[in-house]
Order: C-alpha cells, then structure tokens, then sequence
C-alpha cells in the first residue's frame, strides 16, 4: 500500500514553487533611477527575489508571468483614511461599521492599488479582530492600520458631524485623557489620533494642555501620536508638545521658520497633507470633471453619482458661507507641503478618504496628482506614498520592492515617473502575493 502511494504521489504534478515576474521596469519605492528588464521571484507571499531578467533562476515548479513593456512599484499605503464611516452620501459610523462594509472598503482601496491603508480614529472594536486575522494570514484585500478611537474635546469637532456622536473619546481634563488612552492602549492600536481644530470657529477646541498628556501618556506605551491640524499656531504648540506627525498640512496661513525649526527639533512628520480633502470641499459645487471619468466610476454607485451631478446637490455645496475660503486653503495647503519638503521633514501620503464624496481608491490617485501640482516630482510621491509611509508606521516589511518584503505591488501599463497619473494604468494589484480580483 505504502508503495502504491508513493507512486500516486509521484504521479501528481509538482505544486508551484512560487511565482515568478519578468521583463517589467522595476520602480522600487526608495527613489532611486528605474531598472528596466527587471525580474522578481515571490514565494509564500513574499519577495524572494528581484534583479535584473539576464540574471534570474526560475526555481521548478514556479509559475511565471511575461509582464514584458509594463512597470512595477509597490503598492500605495494611505497614511490617512476613514473605513466604513459612510454608506453612499450618509454617514453613521456605528451604523455602518460591520465586517461586511468593512471588507469591503479594503477591497476597494486594493482594487485602486491602494495595498495598505491607515484608519484614523473613526473604528469600532471589530477593527482590532480583522487587524488581527490579516496579520495571522496573507490577505488579498488592503491591509489595515487602525487608530481605534480618537480623542477630541468635550462636544469638539469631530464628534459634532453627522452620525460621529460617540464615536472619538471627548475629553475635558487631563485625567480623563490619561484614563482613556490607557483604556485605547490596551488594544494596541498602531498610532493615536488627536482632533485639534475649532472647525472654522464652529466647535470647541481640545486644550493644548490636554492633548499634551495625551501625548505623554500614548508615548509611555510606545505609541505615536498624530493631529488633525488647520492653524498654524496649534500645529507649534503641538510638534513642541511632542506630536509625531501632522495629519493634514496647515492651512491658515503659510508655515514658518519657527515651525520648520520644531519639526526638525523634535523629527515631527508632515503625516499626510490631504490636499484631496481640501479640493472635495468645493468641487462639488459645479459638475466635477472626474464624475464621467471611467477610473472614477468603476468604484462609485450609479445612485452616488446621479446626486453629485444633480444640480440640487451643486446648488446645496454651493451655498455654503464657507465656499469662497476653501480655494484658497488648498493653494496654502499645497504651499506648505512644498516648503515643508524643500526644508527635509519628512512626509507621506494621505487622503482623509471615507467620509461622504471623498471616495477611497480614486482620491489616492488624485492626491497623488495634487502633491505633483504643488511642486514635487512623480518621484518624490512615489517615495511619500511607499516607502517613507511605510516607515512612518513602522512596518519594516512593507513600502518597497525588495527581498524579504511582502509581496504588495502594482503592475501598470505605462510609467508613473514619465507621468503620475499613470498609476491609474492599473494591470493588476497584489498584496502578500496574492492578485486582487
């Protein structure tokens, strides 16, 4: 019997040893100049190895993948999303947040290559149980960082918004922030979020002295802290008090020298400059170019979009008091992420995707497009939205093309660095070796 087995056994066809991709110009996410006739090796999910085609040893049994005239780069990480807050135009995070929705949010973000993403203070506790799974597995849709809960004041933005009632911790005292984050840090989440804004004048703003014990406390358990700015002068207080990273640029005024001083003093990271969050707050407002654009569509309802080509919803965008400023605050946004990088800090990707009409997936794109409009090379955001991003959140195996890295990567018909919104030609997307569908 043992014999005959073993003959069966022989018989079968030998189980594939890998995968193996040739031919592509290999853009790797650490800045340097492309490599064209490149080749990769993956296995179990991750990079075994990459190098140029002339020298690459398929290994038996290893499925190969002739991707000739096409470019790889890793995959996008968005430092700054919100997943599952909103159904269609309606918001309610603890409506909405259910493992179904959730899924699928990542797998949208995964569709437009965007192979990671990081949650920021808006999760329900079901978060760390799918963090979990996909860290105890290899996922295949885009892997997610989370906040969980976070802080703002007492009735303070965001917990002011619809269907945000309950959702950030409100915090009134220094004790009680103390309290809280030791109740958040028991969940280990990968960053803390603070909200510090006054929402134009409309809400109250969390103490500088509050958000400083946060810091001090989220530090204690080895945890980075980052805020939702706009003024200049929170943004100071805050890299003084010890925040890691900015997670929207400042938007009042220009930044400074003094600001640039605290950032390189204390290694404070301009997180994510969300410059597509700020052109949603008036796009909307006449027919936006992108509502025809089929890289747009293919990821929106056609109920979605029918509203936002509606001229009640125009007219209704349109007649907001606060429409004339908000032009204005992208152009500063856009101002301050150039000098910030022309000074050395150091700065990611993020888009504040999730909340109604800023949609997860298309915005990476278009932020990517924006951060070239504000003065950086294709490079410069290929490098923000891979590498450095990956850094920022610590994730050693993440954010390049190299050996011993997951496999998380695009293939794209044509070159990001010639053009950047090429990162649009999407051919396919893999995340731990495994193609998203």
């Amino acid at each position: 019997m043992k014999r005959l087995l073993l003959g069966l056994l022989l018989c079968l066809p030998a189980m594939p040893q890998g995968m193996v991709f040739k031919g592509f110009t290999l853009i790797d996410g650490r800045g340097g100049a492309p490599v064209s006739d490149a080749a990769m090796i993956v296995d179990s999910g991750r990079i075994t190895w990459v190098g140029p085609a002339s020298q690459l040893k398929v290994p038996a049994g290893a499925s190969v993948n002739d991707v000739f005239g096409k470019y790889v780069m890793p995959g996008i990480i968005n430092l700054h999303g919100h997943v599952s807050v909103a159904s269609g135009l309606t918001q309610d995070v603890k409506r909405f947040y259910t493992r179904e929705n959730v899924e699928k949010s990542l797998h949208l973000y995964a569709s437009y290559g965007v192979t990671s993403v990081v949650s920021m203070g808006t999760d329900q506790p079901l978060v760390y149980q799918i963090r979990e799974e996909q860290r105890r597995d290899r996922p295949s849709v885009a892997r997610i960082f989370t906040a969980g809960r976070g802080f703002t004041g007492k009735a303070g933005y965001p917990s002011t918004a619809p269907g945000m009632a309950g959702v950030p911790y409100e915090v009134a005292t220094s004790e009680q922030a103390s309290a809280d984050v030791e109740e958040l840090a028991s969940h280990a989440p990968d960053l803390v979020k603070i909200w510090v804004d006054d929402h134009l004048g409309k809400d109250p703003k969390i103490p500088i002295e509050v958000s400083t014990t946060i810091i001090q406390a989220a530090h204690k358990h080895g945890l980075k802290v980052v805020a939702h700015v706009f003024y200049l002068q929170d943004a100071k207080q805050l890299v003084a008090a010890g925040i890691d990273g900015l997670a929207h640029s400042v938007r009042d005024k220009p930044v400074d020298d003094e600001l640039i001083r605290l950032m390189k003093q204390h290694g404070t990271w301009q997180m994510a400059a969300t410059l597509s969050r700020e052109a949603s707050m008036f796009v909307y407002a006449k027919p936006a170019p992108f509502l025809t654009d089929p890289f747009f569509t293919r990821g929106v309802s056609p109920e979605v979009i029918a509203t936002l080509q509606s001229a009640e919803y125009q007219k209704r965008i349109a007649a907001d008091p606060d429409l004339p400023r908000y032009p204005a605050f992208l152009e500063t946004a856009k101002q301050n992420l150039k000098r910030l990088a022309n000074a050395g800090i150091r700065y990611g990707l993020g888009t504040d995707t999730g909340p109604p009409a800023r949609f997860a997936g298309y915005f990476e794109h278009w932020e990517a497009e924006l951060m070239v409009a504000a003065g950086l090379t294709p490079g410069q955001v290929i490098t923000a939205a891979t590498k450095s991003a990956a850094e920022f959140l610590g994730a050693k195996d993440l954010g390049t093309v190299e050996k011993g890295k997951w496999a998380d990567f695009l293939v794209l018909s044509a070159s990001p660095l010639a053009d950047i919104k090429n990162t649009r030609k999407i051919e396919s997307v893999y995340i731990a070796g495994n193609r998203v569908e």
